[in-house]
C-alpha cells in the first residue's frame, strides 16, 4: 500500500529542462555544507566541487543510475582533515583519503557476504556512536577560539566584534534548523553564512583582494596525493561514520520513494560507490564523498525521484567549479562566521552518535557497554596517544580500534560472570 502511495503521487518524468532546474536546485540544497569542509580545513572550494560532481557521476555508474542521491563530503571528516593537513600537509592527507575510501569498499565486499548484518555485527551502536562522538567533540575548542576571534595562536579579531558576527550566524542556523518550512528548513547553513557574511560586510573585514586576482575561469588547482604510512593509518578508521550514516541516508532514502535500495542495487553496489567516489576525490585533492542527507530531504519535498536530476547536479556542480572567481569569493568568508557555524555542526555530530546509542537502545548500565564507551570517549576527547618506536596511533583512529578490539574481545557476558 505505501509502495502505491508513493508510486501514485509521484510526479510524471519532467522534461530535460525541469530536469537541469531540479539538479540545480539540489546542488542549492547541498551547497552550504558542500563548501563548508573545504573551507574549514583548508582545502580548495572549487577542487571540492569538481570532486562532488565527478564523485556522484561514478557513484552513479557503479549503481546504474539508480538511486537519487548526491555525493559531497561529511561533516564527520572535517575534524581528521584539519589534523591531517596541519600534521603532514594536503598531498599525504588526500593519500590517507584514498586508503580510507578503500575502507567503503572492504565494507561493501562484507555486505555483500552477509549483508546488513555483517556490517552490524563489526560495526555495533555501543562501537560507531562513542567513536562519532568524539569526531564531533575533539574539535569543539577550535569552532570555539574561531567564534571568540583567533585564527590559531593568534587574536585576529577583536573578541566583541567576533561575538556580534559569530553569534547572530549561530542563532540563524538554529532558527532556520528548528523553524524553517519547507526548502528554507534544508538550508541552516547556507542562511547562517549569508546572515554572517552580510554582517562581516558592514564590518569591513572581509578582504576581496583575491577576488580581483582569480581569473574568471580556470581549471581547478588539484593535489596529487602522496602516500605516508602515518597520515594514512591516522585517517583510516575516520571511513567508520561516514559508511554508518551512508547505510542510514540508503534506508531514509528508500522510504522516501518507496524502493528498497538497500537490495536493489544493494548496500554492497551503494558503499562500493560511496568508496570508489571518495578514492577519486582524494586522488585530485577533494574531501571524501557520501551521500547527502540533506538531499534526501530536498527529494522528499520535491517529489523528484528521478536519479537523473542527480546527473544534472552533478554536472552544475562540475560547471561552477571551473568559475575561478567564485571560489575566490567564498575564500573571503571570515573565520569568525565559520566558528559560529562549528559551533552548531560539531555539537551535532557528538548529538548523532548519542542519538545512535539511544535509539538502537544501548544499555550503557551494561559493564561491557559502559567499558567501551567511557574508554573510547576518554582516549578520544583526553587526546591519548600510544606510541611504538615510530609508529604513532592516536585520536579518532585510535578510538575506532579501541573501540572495536573490546567490542571483539570482551565476552557477551562481560561483567556477569558471577550472576552465571
Amino acid at each position: 500500500m505505501q509502495q502505491q502511495a508513493v508510486t501514485a503521487g509521484a510526479a510524471p518524468v519532467p522534461a530535460t529542462w525541469r530536469q537541469v532546474v531540479a539538479g540545480t536546485q539540489m546542488l542549492f540544497v547541498a551547497f552550504g555544507a558542500l563548501v563548508l569542509v573545504p573551507l574549514l580545513t583548508g582545502l580548495n572550494v572549487n577542487v571540492a566541487l569538481f570532486t562532488a560532481g565527478v564523485g556522484t557521476l561514478l557513484f552513479q555508474l557503479v549503481t546504474k543510475r539508480s538511486v537519487p542521491v548526491f555525493l559531497a563530503s561529511s561533516f564527520a571528516f572535517i575534524a581528521p582533515i584539519s589534523y591531517g593537513v596541519a600534521q603532514w600537509g594536503v598531498s599525504a592527507t588526500m593519500g590517507g583519503l584514498m586508503a580510507a575510501g578503500l575502507v567503503y569498499v572492504v565494507l561493501s565486499q562484507v555486505a555483500r557476504a552477509g549483508g546488513m548484518e555483517a556490517i552490524n555485527k563489526l560495526l555495533p551502536p555501543v562501537v560507531v556512536g562513542p567513536v562519532i562522538m568524539v569526531i564531533g567533540l575533539t574539535l569543539a575548542p577550535v569552532a570555539v577560539n574561531m567564534a571568540l576571534g583567533m585564527q590559531g595562536d593568534n587574536q585576529a579579531y577583536e573578541t566583541g566584534l567576533a561575538l556580534s558576527i559569530a553569534l547572530p550566524t549561530l542563532i540563524t542556523a538554529l532558527v532556520v534548523a528548528v523553524m524553517g518550512k519547507g526548502m528554507l528548513r534544508l538550508l541552516p547553513i547556507l542562511s547562517a553564512v549569508v546572515v554572517g557574511y552580510s554582517l562581516s560586510w558592514f564590518a569591513g573585514i572581509i578582504d576581496f583582494s583575491g577576488v580581483a586576482a582569480a581569473p574568471w575561469f580556470a581549471m581547478p588547482d588539484f593535489t596529487t596525493p602522496s602516500f605516508h604510512w602515518e597520515a594514512i593509518l591516522f585517517l583510516i578508521p575516520v571511513a567508520i561514520a561516514p559508511a554508518v550514516e551512508h547505510i542510514g541516508d540508503m534506508l531514509a532514502i528508500s522510504n522516501v520513494t518507496g524502493k528498497n535500495y538497500v537490495k536493489k542495487p544493494g548496500l554492497h553496489r551503494t558503499l562500493l560507490g560511496d568508496g570508489v567516489a571518495t578514492m577519486a576525490a582524494a586522488s585530485l585533492g577533494g574531501p571524501p564523498n557520501t551521500t547527502y542527507s540533506e538531499v534526501t530531504g530536498a527529494v522528499m519535498l520535491t517529489r523528484n525521484y528521478d536519479p537523473k536530476v542527480m546527473t544534472w547536479a552533478a554536472v552544475s556542480a562540475i560547471l561552477l567549479a571551473m568559475v575561478g572567481k567564485f571560489g575566490a569569493i567564498l575564500a573571503t568568508v571570515p573565520t569568525v562566521v565559520m566558528g559560529g557555524i562549528m559551533i552548531l555542526l560539531f555539537g551535532s555530530i557528538a548529538a548523532v552518535g548519542m542519538s545512535s546509542m539511544i535509539n538502537n537502545k544501548v544499555d550503557v548500565s551494561e559493564p561491557r557497554n559502559l567499558v567501551i564507551v567511557a574508554v573510547t570517549l576518554v582516549f578520544g576527547i583526553g587526546g591519548m596517544t600510544i606510541k611504538m618506536g615510530e609508529f604513532t596511533l592516536q585520536g579518532i583512529a585510535l578510538c575506532a580500534v579501541v573501540a572495536i578490539l573490546l567490542n571483539l574481545v570482551l565476552p557477551k557476558n562481560f561483567g556477569h560472570e558471577d550472576e552465571a
